[in-house]
C-alpha cells in the first residue's frame, strides 16, 4: 500500500488497530524474557489466535509480531542472523489470521546510539534497514517505526524504512514518560516537527503511562503537526504498568478506554487502537467509540505549556498508602528502622517483612541517626519497598546538605518511587562518628517543607526554574510534645502546618498528658485545633536501666515516676522486664486510639524488631502481651 492509497483510506474515516501481542503473549504464559519473535515460527499457533482474536474484535490494522526482529534485539539470544525468517513469518500469520491491513512492527533497537550509547548511527540505519526490507519483501501494506523513544534513532528508522521500502506507507510513533517528553528529552511537538519533516505518512505515540497522557500528547503534536494535516496515530497502554506479585498488570478498563478513544476521536486521530496491556475487549471498546459518534461532553485534561521552558506537566498522581489511609482516618501503624553500616541490606529486608507480616502500615527510615555512618537511608527505603513490600517513610534531615545537595537528594529520591517524607534537622554531627564533618544547616526543617509543597510539589526548583514536572510528595513534620518551652513548640508546629506538613510524628511520651497539653497549648497560640494528623512516638521500655537512661540522659524524653516504678518492679530479669515494658507500650496505644490520634510509630531499641513486631500486632488488635 502506497501513501497515496494510505491517505485515501484513511479519508473513509478513522482505523480501529488491534492491541497489545507482547502483553497477550506473557498472558498466556510465555515468559517475559523469552524471545516473542521466535514463536512467529515456534508456535505459530498461539500467535496466530491473538491476532484472530483482535480480527474478531473488529480491528482493521493488525501489527505483526515482529516489535523485535532486528538484528541487535535478536543477538541478545543467539538468532542475530533469523530477523528476515521471523519478519517473514509473522507477516503471514497477521495475513492468514484475516486481517485486512498488515502493517509491519519496528520496535527500537534496544542499543544506545552514540553519545549516549556506542552504536553509531549508520549501523542502527543498516538495522531498520535490513527489517524493513525484509517485512516490504514479505508483503506488509505500511510499515510502523514504533515505541520510539531516542528522537535520532526515531530518525534513523525512517529514513531507512523509506530507503527500503520507498512505495510502502510508512507510520512513526514515539513513547512519552510520565513527564510527557521522550526519554531522552524530546516534547511531543519537537517529535511532530522531526518526523513530518522526514516525509512520513502518518505520525503519533503508543505505549506510555496510558489514555490520558496518549490524549495530551495528540493534543500537542496536533498543534505542530496540523498546518502538514499529517494523520495522527494513538495507540495507548491500558494505563500505566503497576508491578503486582511480580506481574505488570495494566489498570485501565475497556469502558475507560472507549470513553478516551471518544476524545481521541474528536481531535481528529486517524487510526486508533491499543499497545501493552490492552486486548479484544479494548479494541471492542474502541470500535463501539468509532460507530457512535452521539454529541457529548468535551474530555479535558490538563495541557502541557512548552514554550522556552521545560515541560510543565500537570498530572493527577494517586496518593501514597499512607496519605490514602490517614486520609480515611485508618489507625497507621509506622515503625522506625536505622539503615545497616553495610551494603548489605538482607538483615533489614528480612525484619522489614517481619514487621509488615505483623500489620505495620510503613517503614520510618532514619538517615544517619546519631551522626553514625549507615547505608544511605533512600537506597534503604528503595530496597525495603521493592524487596519486602511495604511502603516507606524516607527521614530526610536538612543537617549535612547544603540547598543545591537537598534539591538534588529531592529529585534523586522521587525517581527512586519515595513519596513519604518526614522532614527534620537532624543529629548534629558533633555527637557522632566524625565531629568535624560538615554541620552546615542551610534550611531549616520548615523552610524546606514550603520548598516541597510549594515548589517541588508544583513543579519548581527554589528559584522558580521548572524541574519538568511536579513532584508529589507526601511531607511530615517533627514535635516534641515534652518540650520544655511547649508555647514555642506549638508556634513551630503552626508554622510546620502552614508550610505544608501532612502530618506530625512525635517524640516519644510515657501518658496522654503531654499530648493533651500540646492540642491545648496549639489551639491557644495558633488559635484553631489541630488538626493535622499527629502520629504518637511509642519507644517501648526494655528494662528498668533503659528506662533510668531516657529520663535522665535523653533530652525531651520524660517518663513519669509511676512508669519507672513498674520497671523497677519487674526486676532484673529481662524477658519479665520487657513484658512489663510491652504492656506499658499497649495501653499507652489505647488511650492514645481513645483521645483521636492518626497512629503510632513505634521506635524499636537495640534492634529488636521481633519485639517491635509484638508491639504492632497489638496496635492493630487487643493487647495480648
Amino acid at each position: 500500500m502506497d501513501a497515496a492509497a494510505f491517505r485515501s483510506l484513511l479519508a473513509e474515516g478513522p482505523l480501529l488497530a488491534d492491541g497489545g501481542m507482547g502483553t497477550s503473549l506473557i498472558a498466556r504464559g510465555v515468559p517475559v524474557d523469552a524471545c516473542m519473535e521466535e514463536l512467529n515460527v515456534r508456535a505459530s499457533a498461539r500467535v496466530a489466535e491473538i491476532h484472530a482474536s483482535f480480527v474478531g474484535a473488529g480491528a482493521r490494522l493488525v501489527l505483526t509480531n515482529t516489535f523485535g526482529a532486528n538484528r541487535y534485539r535478536l543477538e541478545r539470544h543467539g538468532l542475530a542472523d533469523r530477523f528476515a525468517e521471523f519478519c517473514a513469518a509473522g507477516v503471514a500469520l497477521a495475513r492468514d489470521a484475516g486481517a485486512p491491513i498488515v502493517a509491519g512492527s519496528m520496535g527500537p533497537l534496544g542499543v544506545r546510539l552514540q553519545p549516549y550509547g556506542r552504536v553509531h548511527p549508520e549501523d542502527a540505519f543498516a538495522a531498520y534497514r535490513e527489517q524493513a526490507a525484509a517485512l516490504a519483501d514479505a508483503g506488509v501494506d505500511l510499515l510502523v517505526v514504533e515505541t520510539q523513544s531516542d528522537l535520532r534513532e526515531l530518525e534513523q528508522g525512517v529514513r531507512a524504512a523509506r530507503d527500503a521500502a520507498p512505495n510502502v506507507a510508512l507510520i512513526a510513533s514515539a513513547t512519552f514518560t510520565r513527564d510527557d517528553r521522550t526519554l531522552l528529552g524530546s516534547p511531543p511537538e519537537e517529535v511532530a516537527q522531526t518526523v513530518v519533516s522526514l516525509g512520513v505518512d502518518a505520525l503519533g505515540v503508543n505505549c506510555g503511562e496510558g489514555p490520558a497522557q496518549v490524549l495530551r500528547i495528540v493534543r500537542a503534536m496536533r498543534r505542530t503537526a496540523g498546518a502538514s494535516s499529517a494523520p495522527i496515530v494513538a495507540r495507548p497502554n491500558a494505563g500505566g504498568p503497576a508491578e503486582v506479585g511480580g506481574r505488570f498488570v495494566y489498570p485501565a478498563t475497556p469502558e475507560y478506554f472507549g470513553e478516551i478513544a471518544q476524545a481521541l476521536l474528536d481531535d481528529d486521530v486517524a487510526v486508533v487502537g491499543g499497545c501493552c496491556g490492552t486486548g479484544p475487549a479494548h479494541t471492542m471498546a474502541i470500535g463501539a467509540a468509532l460507530r457512535d459518534r452521539a454529541p457529548h461532553a468535551r474530555i479535558e485534561f490538563p495541557e502541557a505549556d512548552h514554550g522556552d521552558r521545560i515541560l510543565d506537566v500537570v498530572t493527577v498522581t494517586p496518593p501514597t498508602k499512607l496519605e490514602a489511609k490517614l486520609a480515611t482516618g485508618h489507625f497507621v501503624v509506622t515503625v522506625e528502622m536505622e539503615p545497616p553500616r553495610s551494603f548489605n541490606a538482607a538483615r533489614l529486608v528480612a525484619a522489614a517483612e517481619t514487621l509488615r507480616d505483623a500489620g505495620a502500615d510503613a517503614i520510618d527510615v532514619a538517615d544517619s541517626p546519631m551522626a553514625k555512618m549507615r547505608m544511605s537511608a533512600w537506597a534503604a527505603c528503595r530496597l525495603i519497598h521493592e524487596q519486602a513490600e511495604i511502603e516507606t517513610v524516607l527521614h530526610f534531615p536538612t543537617r549535612g546538605r547544603n540547598l543545591l545537595r537537598l534539591q538534588g537528594d529531592l529529585l534523586g529520591a522521587h525517581a527512586l518511587g519515595i513519596r513519604n517524607l518526614f522532614v527534620c534537622v537532624g543529629d548534629p554531627v558533633t555527637i557522632g562518628e566524625y565531629p568535624h564533618g560538615s554541620n552546615n544547616v542551610d534550611v531549616t526543617a520548615t523552610g524546606l517543607l514550603s520548598m516541597i509543597t510549594h515548589a517541588f510539589n508544583a513543579g519548581v526548583d527554589r528559584s522558580g526554574t521548572s524541574i519538568g514536572a511536579p513532584t508529589s510528595f507526601f511531607v511530615g513534620a517533627a514535635v516534641a510534645p515534652s518540650a520544655p518551652d511547649l508555647e514555642r513548640e506549638a508556634r513551630l508546629l503552626a508554622r510546620k502546618a502552614e508550610a505544608g506538613a501532612r502530618f506530625v510524628l512525635t517524640q516519644p511520651f510515657y501518658s496522654i498528658d503531654p499530648l493533651l497539653a500540646l492540642r491545648e497549648t496549639y489551639e491557644k497560640v495558633a488559635d484553631e485545633p489541630l488538626t493535622v494528623p499527629l502520629v504518637a512516638g511509642v519507644l517501648p521500655l526494655m528494662t528498668s536501666r533503659h528506662a533510668e537512661f531516657l529520663h535522665n540522659e535523653v533530652p525531651g524524653i520524660e517518663i513519669p515516676e509511676a512508669s519507672r516504678d513498674r520497671m523497677r518492679s519487674a526486676g532484673d530479669d529481662d524477658e519479665q522486664a520487657w513484658r512489663e515494658g510491652a504492656a506499658m507500650a499497649a495501653e499507652l496505644i489505647a488511650a492514645l486510639r481513645e483521645e483521636g490520634v492518626a497512629g503510632v510509630y513505634v521506635m524499636p531499641q537495640f534492634g529488636r524488631y521481633d519485639r517491635a513486631a509484638e508491639v504492632v500486632e497489638a496496635a492493630r488488635g487487643p493487647a495480648t502481651m
